[in-house]
C-alpha cells in the first residue's frame, strides 16, 4: 500500500508551519517532522452497565454475521447497526465466593474472584471486593504510563441513580485487589471536577510539603499494611494536585456544558442526570481529559422505578418475575429500550462533535461497550450477558453479531487492551483467558 504523502493532515501540518506541500518528500525522513504528520487520533472507551439481565427473546437477533435484525430492545440503536458489534456467548466464569448478583457486578470488569469477606448476599457465601483492578483501570494504568496518551484524569467514573452505600453490589471499577471506586452520581460534581477552580492556588503549596516528615515519623511506626495504606492515600493527594495544576495550564478546545440548575440525583430525576452526564462525558473526551470511562447506571439488585416510563415496579423485582408473567415481562422490554436509547443519546453525542485535527467525529474513534451483570434476570445467569459495542477506534469489525460458544469474558478485556497497544496476555484470572483475545479484527 502507498502512502499518501499530501494527505490532508499533512497539508494542514505544513500550512501551519507556513510551508508548501512540495516539501513533503523532501522532509518525509526526518523522524520528528514524521512523527507530527503521523499524528493519529485517540483510541477512546467508554464502559457502560445496566443491571439486572435482560430479556434474550427481545433482545438477542436470531441469526449471526451481517445480516441480522435487531430485536425490540435494540432498536433504539438502529442508526448505529453499521457502526455495532454484538457478542453473543460470552460469560462470566468467575466462581468462588459471593451470591450471584455479587460476582456479576464486582467480577465483570475485573475477571476475578472476589477476596473472602463478611458482606452476606441473598444466597450462597459472605465475601468481600473483587481481587483485583478492572479493565477500564488496567487501561488507565498503561495509557498514564506513556507521555503520549496520558491525559489529565486518566478516567472517568460516572454514575446514574447509583445509591449511596457501598458494596460488591454497588460497584463495577476497581483500582486494585480491594480497591474499589466509587462512580460520581451527580453532574454538578462532576463538572467542578472537570471544570473547577482552585482559588489562591499559588498560596496554598503542597498539601503534603508541610507534613512530609510528620508523615515519615507515623510509617516508621506502622504495620506494613498501614504503612501501604497511608502511601496510598499519599499518592491520591499528590494526584489531585497534580490535575488541580494542569487544569490550570489546560486550556478547552470545547467549552464546558452548561448544566440544567437544580437538579437533584432522586429516582425521578434519573433520565436528567443520564444526560447531563453524557454531555459532561463527551466533553471531557472532546477535551482530551480522559480516553477512559465508565458510566454505571443504578446496581445490580437496583430497585428503579421508572415512572417515566409508566413503570411503578423496582426493576430488580420485575426482574425476578417468572416468564410467563407477560406484564412483566414487557415492562422489562421497555426498562432495556430506554437504556439502549440512552446508549443511542450517547453515540449521537459523540458522532456530533467533531474530533480534533478534522478526523471526523469523536464516535469514529471512541468504542461504547454496553453490558450487564447478568444473562437473565430470574435465572441470574451469568450465560450470554449481553454486549453490544457501538462505535470505532479499536479496529474490530463492526456491523456484525457474532455468536460464540460459552467464551469467558476475560478473553474480550485481553482483545481491548491488546487494541490499545496493551499486550496482555492474561487479565483477571489466568485460568480463564483460554486461547487469548479473541478474533474481532
Amino acid at each position: 500500500m502507498t502512502h499518501d504523502i499530501a494527505s490532508s493532515p499533512r497539508r494542514r501540518f505544513l500550512r501551519d508551519l507556513g510551508l508548501s506541500a512540495a516539501l513533503m518528500p523532501f522532509l518525509g525522513g526526518l523522524p520528528s517532522l514524521q512523527a507530527a504528520t503521523a499524528r493519529r487520533p485517540a483510541q477512546r472507551i467508554v464502559f457502560v452497565f445496566t443491571p439486572n439481565g435482560t430479556v434474550p427473546g427481545e433482545f438477542w437477533p436470531e441469526t449471526a454475521g451481517t445480516g441480522f435484525q435487531l430485536k425490540p430492545i435494540l432498536e433504539p440503536l438502529a442508526a448505529y447497526r453499521d457502526r455495532m458489534l454484538l457478542l453473543k456467548g460470552l460469560c462470566n466464569r468467575v466462581r468462588g465466593d459471593g451470591d450471584g448478583h455479587m460476582r456479576g457486578m464486582s467480577c465483570l470488569l475485573t475477571g476475578i474472584e472476589l477476596l473472602p469477606g463478611n458482606i452476606q448476599g441473598g444466597s450462597d457465601t459472605p465475601a468481600g471486593w473483587a481481587s483485583g483492578p478492572s479493565i477500564d483501570q488496567e487501561l488507565k494504568g498503561f495509557l498514564q504510563g506513556r507521555p503520549e496518551t496520558r491525559t489529565r484524569f486518566g478516567s472517568l467514573e460516572l454514575g446514574v441513580g447509583v445509591p449511596h452505600r457501598a458494596d460488591p453490589w454497588t460497584r463495577w471499577t476497581y483500582a486494585g485487589s480491594n480497591q474499589p471506586v466509587a462512580p460520581l452520581s451527580d453532574p454538578y460534581e462532576v463538572f467542578e471536577k472537570l471544570f473547577g477552580q482552585v482559588k489562591d492556588r499559588e498560596n496554598l503549596g503542597s498539601v503534603l510539603d508541610g507534613v512530609r516528615s510528620d508523615l515519615k515519623q507515623v510509617s516508621r511506626r506502622l504495620g506494613r499494611e498501614e504503612r501501604a495504606l497511608l502511601e496510598r492515600n499519599a499518592t491520591l493527594v499528590r494526584e489531585m494536585e497534580r490535575e488541580i495544576s494542569e487544569a490550570r495550564r489546560q486550556k478547552l478546545r470545547v467549552p464546558a456544558p452548561v448544566l440544567e440548575p437544580g437538579v437533584g440525583t432522586e429516582n425521578d430525576t434519573i433520565p436528567q442526570v443520564s444526560r447531563m452526564q453524557a454531555d459532561l462525558l463527551v466533553n471531557a473526551f472532546a477535551n482530551d481529559m480522559t480516553r477512559v470511562a465508565s458510566l454505571q447506571y443504578t446496581n445490580s439488585v437496583g430497585q428503579a422505578r421508572m415512572r417515566w416510563l409508566g413503570i411503578e415496579d423496582g426493576h430488580h423485582s420485575l426482574s425476578h418475575d417468572p416468564d410467563l408473567n407477560t406484564g412483566s415481562q414487557e415492562k422489562l422490554v421497555k426498562i432495556n429500550r430506554w437504556f439502549a436509547g440512552e446508549i443511542a443519546t450517547l453515540a449521537k453525542k459523540l458522532a456530533e462533535t467533531p474530533e480534533p485535527g478534522g478526523y471526523g467525529s469523536l464516535l469514529d474513534h471512541t468504542t461504547i461497550l454496553w453490558t450487564n451483570e447478568l444473562g437473565k434476570g430470574n435465572s441470574h445467569t451469568h450465560d450470554n450477558i449481553p454486549f453490544v459495542l457501538v462505535g470505532g477506534g479499536l479496529g474490530f469489525g463492526t456491523g456484525l453479531c457474532l455468536h460464540l460458544d460459552k467464551t469467558p469474558h476475560n478473553r474480550l478485556w485481553l482483545s481491548i487492551a491488546q487494541a490499545f497497544g496493551h499486550d496482555l496476555k492474561t487479565f483477571g484470572n489466568p485460568s480463564l483467558c483460554g486461547a487469548g483475545p479473541l478474533p474481532l479484527g
